[in-house]
């Protein structure tokens, strides 16, 4: 759009946006230019030091002083590039006499452990784990001792979580197909995706019932920090800046969170955990190209450099480009993301992290479609005047400073300037040309800090108890603007001025029975939220104060070996929104009390089954009464279901894992004209299959999804209108398939794959987000060809 003097706010790209442009992809030639060179001079020379036989064996030159065992650990664990995995009240208490000298991993374990009466032990599959010395037989899970709760992001850590909780490891998201996050997160039990774009720029996130669109409904945290431009007052993903190439593992925890995350914790939390420094010095070059029915080719460029310079400072760089088009018509993307990462280790005791990242994207949106026109051609696009633009720049600052007693400090401080912009036609109706050419800029500043403190108390009943608080600021400036093609005459039907000053305190106790196998966990928050709003058209104020306690309580039990038993309940919440308090002053957050109970049962060492039963029931959702009276909170609803999840990796087949997981969701609309009916966008069966087959250096992967029909609508609408806004959505089965092949070339590793996405190209579709209404076709079958090359 032109230049329309518009009050307020102008989102229109900044002169250094195409420097930075340039910058970013003159990085990346750089980088491939120097990967070329070293690659062909290894190549031409051959004059290349062979990879050591083994780590345990490779010598280290150390200056670990004395001290508490668990900060001796941390430092030797990152000076010699291991793997340390053992329990928390393991080294509870417990002090190491240092490490001097030059010693080989077999060799140094020993002594660091000298007097601890604890002894290291090497795993077949590489790492090593901490035992009692009079328990050397005794299997131990892999946990990472932190402030927070989630603890550690794997599998293994994740078996020992008071709710349901999956973990997609890095293996999970580079070798089954996934060309987005969407198509990660399919496998996950309860979860839902809807996916608009196909390139991942907009990713529409339910969880077990919840409504997915825009991903309103769920917390979605990268590293721990919120991503949402506007975490309290705009919970939506209307911009979403990270590739999937910057992510190591994914962690949903879907229940037992409330306490220690929030604000919109109904649905639990998605943590994105982004690739960490290594040790060692080394650099990624990826490439992965998408090619779609038609031709239409979609580039996506990584790069990755980083690594310790010295003992105390590690720093990581990570640019990605992604650009091209997929199988529909107008659908041009263009991502620009740079991260950069430092990791400064102050003493022995205390580390800074810190991140700055900057990311941008320009896209056409083909749209939804009317069923005529879907059915004409699911690739066309009827809807020329969609765009979608967005830029963000974030940074991160964490302080942890570890006591000699095990007790651990953290200091969260986070802060964004972001803009993001939809541009659409007025029509709602895909077959017929708009009359204006709408846009609705936001422009976010969004700052926080949360300090917590975590220790443990080891007199009478032990405990570990976390206490934290975080202040927020939001300040939004909010514009809907049109101009009529045919006049060229320009109006500006909203310029909204909004504000928050949020605080949120929470605490809780661990207490740990039963010689541990017994944990249960009290906790509380609360959550004050101040809201402000202007219209700078009319001058009239409003302001929203809000206060809400939200209590939960965990329970993890370790029956034995076999059997792990968990329950919670909690009170959620999510926040009122920015733009419902444009209507009225009084309004409540909605509320939700979850209930969760399961079992994690391993027979064998080869056999992992999780049964989760869950509900969640709201007593005042906000409801949209009509344009006069507006939101009021009305509304109540119930959610309730059963996830299971079965994975085993038959002996007779090593490397052959198979794994199923299933869901049932049951909602039910309480109150208001609808009542009795379900909520719109909830599929009541879910079925995951993954089959995965390693061997040598090659890697098999097979994946699906079945997912149940659904209706789109609050009234349950079956039949399907001529515009296609309503009706119900069909069911669908998708199956994604991908071969991984793993090979050195002069002691360089290199990946390569082939994914088929949508493997028998299936029609399926949802509806549309926002103006866009009708059919909106999900992606047909495409080919991802991936090419990775590690120094």
């Amino acid at each position: 759009m032109g230049q329309h003097g518009r009050a307020g706010i102008d989102t229109r790209n900044s002169s250094k946006a195409p420097s930075l442009k340039r910058f970013t992809r003159s990085l990346l030639a750089y980088a491939f230019t120097t990967t070329a060179f070293t690659t062909t001079a290894i190549w031409a020379t051959t004059v290349h030091a062979a990879d050591v036989a083994t780590t345990a064996t490779s010598r280290t030159a150390y200056n670990i002083p004395p001290g508490p065992l668990e900060g001796a650990l941390n430092r030797y664990g990152r000076e010699a590039g291991i793997l340390l995995s053992y329990p928390t009240e393991l080294t509870a208490g417990r002090h190491s006499q240092g490490l001097t000298g030059t010693h080989s991993v077999q060799e140094a374990m020993p002594l660091l452990l000298a007097g601890t009466g604890l002894a290291a032990v090497a795993q077949p599959g590489g790492g090593w784990t901490l035992m009692k010395q009079d328990e050397p037989n005794k299997t131990l899970e892999e946990v990472t001792v932190s402030a927070d709760w989630l603890g550690s992001p794997t599998p293994k850590a994740a078996k020992k979580h008071p709710g349901a909780r999956t973990v997609i490891t890095n293996q999970e998201l580079t070798e089954s197909g996934a060309r987005t996050v969407e198509d990660v997160l399919r496998a996950v039990p309860g979860v839902r995706v809807l996916d608009e774009s196909g390139t991942g720029i907009l990713p529409n996130i339910g969880v077990r019932g919840l409504n997915p669109l825009r991903s309103e409904q769920v917390l979605v945290l990268v590293d721990g920090i919120p991503i949402t431009l506007a975490p309290y007052g705009q919970t939506g993903l209307s911009l979403f800046p990270l590739t999937i190439n910057s992510i190591e593992t994914i962690d949903v925890a879907r229940g037992g969170v409330a306490v220690h995350y929030g604000p919109n914790n109904v649905g639990g939390v998605i943590n994105f955990v982004t690739k960490r420094i290594p040790q060692k010095t080394s650099l990624t070059v990826k490439e992965t190209l998408s090619v779609f029915s038609g031709g239409n080719l979609l580039a996506d460029t990584y790069f990755r450099a980083g690594g310790f310079v010295n003992d105390k400072l590690g720093l990581q760089l990570q640019a990605n480009v992604i650009g091209g088009n997929t199988a529909r018509e107008h659908s041009k993307t263009e991502v620009n993301n740079l991260m950069l990462d430092s990791h400064w280790l102050v003493t022995d005791r205390s580390e800074v992290k810190a991140g700055i990242q900057y990311y941008k994207t320009q896209n056409q949106l083909p749209g939804a479609l009317t069923p005529k026109s879907y059915e004409q051609n699911r690739n066309q696009s009827t809807r020329p005047l969609d765009h979608f633009n967005g830029d963000t720049l974030r940074g991160n600052l964490t302080y942890n400073y570890f006591f000699d007693n095990g007790a651990e400090f953290s200091w969260i401080n986070f802060g964004h300037r972001s803009n993001r912009e939809f541009i659409f036609g007025n029509s709602t109706n895909a077959d017929i040309a708009s009359t204006q050419k709408q846009s609705a800029p936001r422009n976010f500043l969004v700052y926080g800090s949360e300090p917590r403190l975590t220790f443990n108390i080891d007199g009478g009943i032990k405990q570990k108890i976390s206490i934290g608080a975080r202040y927020m600021r939001e300040e939004v400036d909010y514009l809907v603007d049109a101009r009529t093609l045919a006049t060229g005459a320009y109006t500006v039907s909203r310029n909204w001025r909004f504000e928050n000053d949020a605080y949120a305190i929470y605490m809780s106790d661990t207490f740990m029975l039963l010689d541990n196998k017994l944990k249960i966990t009290p906790g509380i928050r609360r959550e004050q939220i101040n809201l402000y709003y202007r219209n700078n058209l009319t001058g009239a104020q409003t302001r929203n104060p809000t206060t809400d306690w939200l209590p939960g309580l965990d329970v993890g039990y370790q029956a034995n070996n076999e059997v792990f038993l968990f329950a919670n309940t909690h009170k959620s919440m999510r926040p009122v929104q920015f733009t419902q308090i444009t209507f009225a002053a009084d309004l409540a957050s909605e509320k939700a009390q979850n209930y969760e109970a399961g079992i994690r049962w391993a027979p064998t060492k080869n056999i992992d089954t999780t049964l989760t039963a869950f509900r969640f029931d709201f007593d005042n959702k906000l409801e949209f009464v009509n344009q006069m009276v507006g939101f009021r909170n009305l509304g109540k609803a119930r959610h309730q279901g059963v996830e299971t999840e079965f994975a085993w990796r038959p002996e007779q087949v090593l490397g052959l894992e198979l794994k199923t997981g299933y869901t049932y969701v049951d909602t039910k609309q309480l109150s208001g004209a609808f009542l009795g009916k379900e909520l719109p966008l909830t599929a009541h069966h879910q079925f995951n299959q993954r089959i995965n087959y390693h061997s040598g250096n090659w890697n098999w992967n097979l994946n699906g999804l079945y997912q149940s029909e659904s209706f789109s609508d609050g009234a349950n609408t079956v039949t399907e209108n001529a515009t296609g806004s309503v009706g119900k959505i069909p069911s669908y089965s998708i199956w994604n398939a991908q071969i991984t092949h793993n090979l050195r070339w002069s002691s360089k590793k290199i990946k390569a794959g082939l994914a088929i996405n949508n493997l028998f190209n299936k029609d399926y579709y949802f509806r549309g987000v926002d103006y866009s209404q009708g059919r909106l076709p999900a992606p047909g079958r495409s080919a991802l060809l991936t090419l990775q090359l590690d120094i």
